[in-house]
């Protein structure tokens, strides 16, 4: 499995430092012949407690720690729990996020980052002591158990789709690609790091990849829309 183009260690604060480039699902989950921008497979933090409930401030601090807003920094285990966590409908890589080990905000301090465009996952783990977030839409907790109906098409610059909730796996293709512009990975988990990449591609013209049902998600970013062929 080659490591190709974008899967490199950058410097910059503010662009990837490792992983690929920005690439995320969108809002809304698609079945069949219309492209998939990431279906229901996290959970909104908003609901409220029941009433008569004698547990609201319990909640409340729950609800805090399950969705969390675009831009900020966090504190891993007081403002946000470890999990995972996802963000939609972010446009043109004007999202960023960084999970850091400490909060000295030096370079050699991220564990892993992104630019956005569409949706992105990321696991947020128990030693991750910072969460960064900018520009982007607010981030929900992800419910594994949630169930939906995974599209057969998803949008080429759509980002990040989870295997089984927001896309069925197969075998996908792309045409009509330029200039190596396009860029997919398939991943075993959502931490970002070069070990999180089972295998990835730069492409010009037609692309063609089989998303295995044990991937965990699947990144998209500058391609022509994928349409399932098998």
């Amino acid at each position: 499995m080659g490591m190709k183009g974008k899967v490199a260690l950058g410097a910059v604060v503010g662009f990837v430092v490792i992983g690929a480039v920005s690439m995320n699902a969108g809002n809304d989950g698609g079945d069949g012949d219309k492209p998939a921008g990431g279906t229901g497979s996290s959970a909104s933090a908003g609901q409220k407690p029941g009433a008569g409930e004698d547990k609201g401030t319990a909640e409340a601090a729950e609800e805090k720690k399950a969705a969390f807003d675009g831009d900020g920094e966090f504190q891993v285990g007081s403002d946000i729990k470890p999990g995972t966590y996802r963000t939609t409908g972010n446009a043109d890589g004007m999202c960023y996020w960084e999970r850091a080990k400490d909060a000295s905000g030096e370079t050699d301090s991220i564990l892993a980052n992104d630019n956005v465009t569409g949706a992105s996952y990321v696991t947020v783990k128990p030693g991750d002591k910072l969460f960064k977030s900018t520009g982007c839409h607010d981030w929900e907790a992800v419910d594994a158990g949630a169930k939906g109906t995974p599209a057969t098409a998803m949008k080429g610059d759509g980002g990040m789709f989870k295997v089984g909730a927001d896309i069925a796996p197969g075998t996908y293709r792309s045409t009509g690609n330029t200039d190596d512009s396009c860029y997919w990975e398939r991943t075993k988990d959502a931490g970002h790091s070069v070990d999180s990449i089972i295998a990835n591609n730069n492409v010009s013209g037609s692309a063609v990849v089989t998303i295995s049902a044990s991937d965990a998600y699947f990144k998209t970013s500058g391609c022509k829309d994928w349409k399932k062929t098998g």
